[in-house]
Order: structure tokens, then C-alpha cells, then sequence
């Protein structure tokens, strides 16, 4: 299995853990570097030019990494590595997701910048098609989650996601000011998931 985009491993991990043989490929050196903490059979490469050959692979997984991707080559590039009858898994946000988003209240700008990076779930199915997938299955999965306050506040400091790197200055220095005033202790809400599996298309 290849996880592509496998940042510091975890997802890999929790595979080899359930019996996979994972290898992982990612871009940024550093985080190679402590995805290979977790699994030795990292290599740092783009997605958009995997260093496999045709058909190596039986199933591969993009795990919220495909909106920072140039789409259609690193699709084409998963459905070459894998095998005839080979699997792809992504996962990323469902488009209802950026909806109310709780970082919006502060960042009003932020829903847009997403919008504009994210598929909705038709552009997802046919980017899978035009890249040589078929059979594509896909469900929304919602998840409960909460942060506290002082990790929130830290995390939109380290502009942790990049969409917040992507903000006009002003707008994020005074959203971070706003937060320190009315953030409460913990804030709660909803991750809501697209994930889709699609068969690699036979020849």
C-alpha cells in the first residue's frame, strides 16, 4: 500500500499495524523525517511524480492532502503505480464542512479560500474518471471534535492549516485579536468527511 502525502506517518502507521505493507512518499524533507520515526519506507517525492513503477502497488491513500495537490497529475500518477483492479482511497473535507466553520467567525475570508481549494463531491468523481478511475464509490462521515483554547489560540498562531497562511495581514492579526478576547475554554464542533474509493480502471 502507498500512503501518498503521508506527512509524519500516522495513518501509515495505524495501516502496518493492521497488517499492511506501507510505504509512504512526502514531499517536505522534515516531515519525512519524522514520518520515518514511524515507518522506514518513506521516500521524499511530489505526488505529482511518484518513484514506483507502473503497477506496484494494490491500494494507495491520499488523507487531507489532495487540495494541496496539482490535481490532475497526482491522480494520473496514483493510477499508474497501481496494479490492474488497484484501489485508490481519498479523504478530505466534505464541502459541507466549510459551512459555519468556527474559524470563520474570526476569519470571515477563510470559507472562500477553502472553497476555492477543496472539491465538492461531483468535481471529486470526475477528476477520479479523467485520471483513469471508475467504479467510485464515496459517503460523508461526520465527526465530533473539540480543541481548548490555549492549543486553538497556538495552532492559528503557527498557521497550521494554509488557508490562514493565505489571508490578508490585517484580516489575521485582527481575527488572532479577536480570538484572545472571546475564544472560550473549549470549543467544540464538527468535522464532516468526504471519503471516496475508486477501482483503477481497467485497460
Amino acid at each position: 500500500m502507498l500512503d501518498i502525502g503521508c506527512g509524519t506517518g500516522r495513518a501509515a502507521a495505524a495501516l502496518v499495524e493492521r497488517g499492511s505493507r506501507v510505504w509512504g512518499v512526502e514531499p517536505e524533507p522534515e516531515m519525512a523525517a519524522r514520518a520515518r520515526e514511524r515507518l522506514s519506507t518513506v521516500k521524499v517525492a511530489p505526488a505529482e511524480r511518484l518513484p514506483f513503477k507502473d503497477g506496484w502497488f494494490d491500494r494507495a491513500l491520499m488523507w487531507l492532502v489532495l487540495h494541496l495537490l496539482d490535481r490532475p497529475r497526482a491522480l494520473a500518477e496514483a493510477a499508474r503505480v497501481l496494479a490492474p483492479d488497484g484501489r485508490l482511497a481519498v479523504a478530505t473535507f466534505h464541502w459541507d464542512y466549510f459551512d459555519g466553520h468556527w474559524l470563520g467567525r474570526f476569519f470571515p475570508s477563510l470559507e472562500a479560500i477553502d472553497r476555492a481549494q477543496f472539491s465538492t463531491t461531483d468535481d471529486l468523481v470526475r477528476e477520479l474518471e479523467e485520471a483513469g478511475f471508475a467504479s467510485v464509490s464515496h459517503t460523508r462521515l461526520d465527526q465530533r471534535a473539540s480543541v481548548d483554547r490555549e492549543s486553538a489560540l497556538q495552532r492559528v498562531r503557527e498557521r497550521y492549516v494554509s488557508p490562514l497562511q493565505l489571508l490578508d495581514e490585517d484580516e489575521y492579526r485582527t481575527g488572532l485579536e479577536r480570538m484572545e478576547r472571546e475564544l472560550p475554554e473549549t470549543v467544540e464542533y464538527t468535522l464532516q468527511w468526504l471519503v471516496a474509493v475508486a477501482h483503477k480502471a481497467s485497460n
